[in-house]
C-alpha cells in the first residue's frame, strides 16, 4: 500500500462522514474483496469474536484488559467512538501497562491506503467496512496475539463476521434493538447473531436460545451458558470503583461472559492477574460515575439499556433526587425509553437535540413525554451539585456536543 499524500485525522473524518460512505449496508462481499487485496489479515490473527445487542463493548474490554495484564500484545476494535473514530482502534502500548488509541497519523495512513484501494477496484465500502479492514490491516500489521474484536450490527452479516476460526465467540443478552434489519422478534435477532458461531470453535453465550442451539449444532460447535446471575458480583454498597471500574447491575452479565471466556481459553491467567486486569479495565460513558460533577454518564440507547440503567440507579444511588438529560436517535424506540425515564418522577427531565441528521428533534421526544420537561439549549443553565444527581443517557452520538455544550472535560471521561 503507497499513499502520497499525507492527510490529518479531519481528512479522515471528512471521508467517513461523506454520506456516500456514512450508511449502514450489511453484507460480507465488500470487505471479504478489500481484504483479500490487503492479503487476509484477518487470517493471521487470533479473535476473540463478541456479539450481543447490550453489553458486548464491556465484554471485550474486560477480556482486552485481562488479557493484556497477562503480559499479551492485545488488539480492541470496539463501537462506536465517543470523541474520536481512533479510539475504535487500541493496541498494547510497549510495556503492556494499558490499551493505546491508534495514532491519528497511522490511522490517516491506513484509511486513505484502504479507501484507494477500494476506490481502484470499485469496491464501495461503508463506513463500518473501511474502519473494519483498517483494523484488520493494523492489528496484523503490528503483529498483536489476539484480537478482540466487537460486532457492529447483527452477526451473521456484520463486516467483522469474516473471521472463519475465532478462539472464541461470545453472544451478550438479546432484546430488541435494530428491528428493521435484524428482525421484530428475540429468535429473529438471536439467529442473526448467532451467525459468528463458527465450526469446531466454542461460544460462550448469556441465554439458552433456540438459534444458539440450532448453529452450534449445525457446525459441531461448542455451546456454554454461563449464568446470568454471578454470585461473586459485589453488591453497591460494597463495590469499591478502584478495585472494578466497570459499574452497574447490569454488569454482572457482561463480567460472567468475559471471565467466562478467560476460564475457557486462557486457563493459566492467574486470579492475580485477572484481579489487576479487572482494575485496569476502562469502558467510558457505561454507568460511568463522575464524581466533580455529582453526574452519571450512561450511553443506554435502547429500551433495554434504559431499564439497567433506572435498576443500576435504583440500587446505587437509592432516594436521591434525579435530573435526567436524555437524547436518541429517530429509528430506536425512544416512546419506550422516555416512558420508562419518567416513570422514576425525576427532579428535572432534559431532552437534547443534538447535531445528527438522526437525532430526534425535542419536540418528537415531548410528544411522547408524560412530564413536564424542557429542551436543552445553551441558553439554560446546568449546576452541578451534590443536591441532584445528574444522569445524561441516550445515544453515543451525543456525547461529544453535550459535554461541550455542559464545559465538562473530556479527560474526565476518556
Amino acid at each position: 500500500m503507497a499513499v502520497t499524500k499525507k492527510y490529518t485525522y479531519q481528512d479522515t473524518v471528512k471521508l467517513l462522514t461523506d454520506a456516500g460512505k456514512f450508511r449502514i449496508s450489511l453484507g460480507l462481499e465488500r470487505i471479504s474483496k478489500v481484504l483479500e487485496l490487503l492479503g487476509n489479515p484477518q487470517d493471521k490473527l487470533n479473535c476473540i469474536h463478541v456479539a450481543g445487542t447490550n453489553g458486548k463493548g464491556s465484554v471485550c474490554a474486560v477480556i482486552a484488559s485481562i488479557l493484556n495484564c497477562a503480559g499479551y500484545k492485545v488488539g480492541l476494535y470496539s463501537s462506536p467512538h465517543i470523541f474520536k473514530y481512533s479510539e475504535r482502534i487500541k493496541t498494547s502500548n510497549q510495556d503492556n501497562s494499558k490499551l493505546s488509541d491508534i495514532t491519528d497519523e497511522d490511522f490517516a495512513k491506513y484509511i486513505f491506503e484502504i479507501n484507494d484501494i477500494a476506490v481502484k477496484n470499485n469496491i464501495d465500502l461503508t463506513e463500518f467496512e473501511i474502519l473494519t479492514a483498517v483494523m484488520f490491516k493494523y492489528f496484523a500489521d503490528k503483529k498483536v496475539e489476539y484480537a478482540v474484536i466487537e460486532t457492529g450490527l447483527g452477526g451473521r452479516f456484520d463486516a467483522t463476521n469474516v473471521i472463519k476460526k475465532p478462539v472464541c465467540s461470545v453472544i451478550t443478552h438479546i432484546d430488541y434493538d435494530h428491528t428493521e434489519r435484524l428482525g421484530n422478534t428475540l429468535d429473529k435477532i438471536a439467529f442473526e447473531k448467532a451467525g459468528i458461531i463458527k465450526p469446531n470453535c466454542p461460544c460462550i453465550v448469556m441465554e439458552g436460545m433456540e438459534p444458539f442451539y440450532d448453529k452450534a449444532m449445525e457446525v459441531d460447535a461448542e455451546l456454554e451458558i454461563v449464568n446470568p446471575f454471578f454470585n461473586n458480583f459485589p453488591s453497591p454498597q460494597s463495590m469499591d470503583r478502584d478495585s472494578y471500574p466497570l459499574q452497574g447491575t447490569y454488569q454482572k452479565e457482561n463480567l460472567a461472559l468475559a471471565l467466562a471466556v478467560i476460564e475457557k481459553c486462557f486457563p493459566k491467567i492467574t486470579p492475580e492477574t485477572i484481579k489487576q486486569g479487572l482494575k485496569s479495565v476502562k469502558h467510558p460513558c457505561r454507568f460511568q460515575y463522575i464524581k466533580e460533577y455529582n453526574l452519571i454518564i450512561d450511553a443506554s440507547h435502547n429500551p433495554n439499556g434504559i431499564n439497567g440503567l433506572v435498576e443500576s440507579l435504583d440500587d446505587y444511588y437509592p432516594n436521591t433526587k434525579r435530573r435526567f438529560i436524555f437524547g436518541c436517535l429517530k429509528n430506536k424506540d425512544y416512546k419506550k425509553m422516555v416512558k420508562t425515564i419518567a416513570q422514576t418522577d425525576p427532579s428535572e427531565l432534559y431532552f437534547f437535540h443534538f447535531n445528527n441528521k438522526n437525532s430526534a428533534t425535542f419536540d418528537e421526544l415531548k410528544s411522547v413525554c408524560p412530564i413536564e420537561c424542557e429542551e436543552l439549549t445553551l441558553e439554560v443553565k446546568i449546576e452541578f451539585n451534590n443536591d441532584i444527581l445528574t444522569v445524561i443517557c441516550g445515544s453515543f452520538y451525543m456525547i461529544d456536543g453535550i459535554t461541550k455544550l455542559l464545559k465538562i472535560k473530556q479527560n474526565d471521561i476518556l
